[in-house]
């Protein structure tokens, strides 16, 4: 995407996970492996799991929330509101309407919508917002959340002890020369479709007795394939990205990756030669909370004072489909 003439920058972050906080010996138990079993496959520690009644709105509403108070502006100032989720509130309408409505309806002009790139979808909806924004001027909060906990299935050793809920936002509006997202890169990979999916509840498969009593109602995944692909293919699309970007390996600062897995980022990071960079992880604490891993991470780096005015952050998302997203920042 060509840098607008108007710059549009990340002015503001915000996050949110639920208040109930899930050991892995509450979710290994049911699928037969112990604390030290996850810790060595995940590296992750713990996550956070919404109570019932909650939904993927209401933590998207609670990271907004702290990213207007971020940005400094109200939520009536808003021109667009688009969340990034594969675990929507409803089928229809939008995530993002209620997301509208819990911000006190803003204002009648707002365009809120939703996108679907499973765990990359947050870049996506980054980008579709700085679009409308660098044409149209005013604010856009781009949301990135999910709930997974009410998908897994308890018994699947493979899925059930990755995922948590939350919601990671962004406002953005405009920039100056020094401070802007200055480009992404997009890469999706539709022959490998089949590795991240949720088969029943969509018009191929209809939601029935069948479909139930099956399990396809169940996130699945095939996690050996899915890791073994972005080990053996995001370096090397980083590397075409920093050179068509014209951007040097050791200017980039900071790395915020989808935090898919521990112990996977610890392989990726060691093959992605950025020397002078810091790599941003939540996912010891947080799991994989889906389209919310990059916002919600960028979040905590932001709060943490680690982010300097001009740092260069590189943003990469990985999610079903199989997508790959790129994202270069000045911040």
């Amino acid at each position: 995407m060509p840098v607008p003439s108007a710059p549009v920058a990340i002015l503001g972050t915000g996050s949110y996970v639920p208040d109930r906080v899930v050991s892995n010996t509450e979710v290994g138990t049911p699928a037969g492996v112990d604390d030290a079993w996850i810790v060595r496959k995940t590296a992750i520690h713990e996550r956070r799991w919404a109570e019932p009644g909650q939904a993927t709105s209401d933590l998207a509403t609670g990271a907004a929330r702290r990213a207007l108070e971020a940005a400094g502006i109200t939520a009536d100032q808003l021109s667009t509101i688009v969340v990034a989720t594969s675990t929507p509130d409803h089928k229809q309408p939008a995530t993002a309407v209620f997301v509208h409505q819990n911000l006190g309806g803003a204002t009648p002009g707002v365009s809120a919508f939703d996108v679907n790139a499973v765990c990359a979808g947050f870049s996506f909806a980054l980008d579709v917002a700085h679009g409308i924004i660098a044409k149209s001027g005013g604010y856009g909060l781009v949301i990135g959340a999910d709930l997974y906990s009410q998908i897994l299935d308890p018994a699947d050793k493979k899925t059930v002890i990755l995922f948590g809920d939350g919601a990671g936002a962004a406002v953005i509006g405009p920039g100056d020369g020094d401070r802007a997202i200055r480009t992404t890169a997009f890469h999706m990979y539709s022959d490998m479709s089949d590795l991240v999916v949720v088969p029943a509840g969509g018009s191929r498969q209809p939601y029935d007795p069948a479909a139930h009593d099956a399990g396809l109602q169940y996130f699945s995944m095939e996690g050996r394939t899915v890791r073994d692909f972005i080990i053996n293919t995001v370096p090397g699309l980083v590397k075409q990205f920093l050179h068509d970007c014209e951007v040097l390996p050791a200017d980039i600062a900071h790395v915020v990756p989808h935090q898919a897995n521990g112990v996977m980022l610890d392989d990726l990071w060691s093959k992605l030669d950025l020397p002078g960079a810091t790599l941003h992880r939540t996912v010891g604490e947080f799991g994989n909370v889906g389209s919310a891993s990059v916002p919600l991470t960028l979040d905590q780096a932001a709060r943490s004072g680690a982010l300097r005015r001009g740092d260069r952050v590189l943003m990469l998302g990985m999610g079903g489909g199989f997508a790959v997203s790129l994202t270069l920042i000045d911040w």
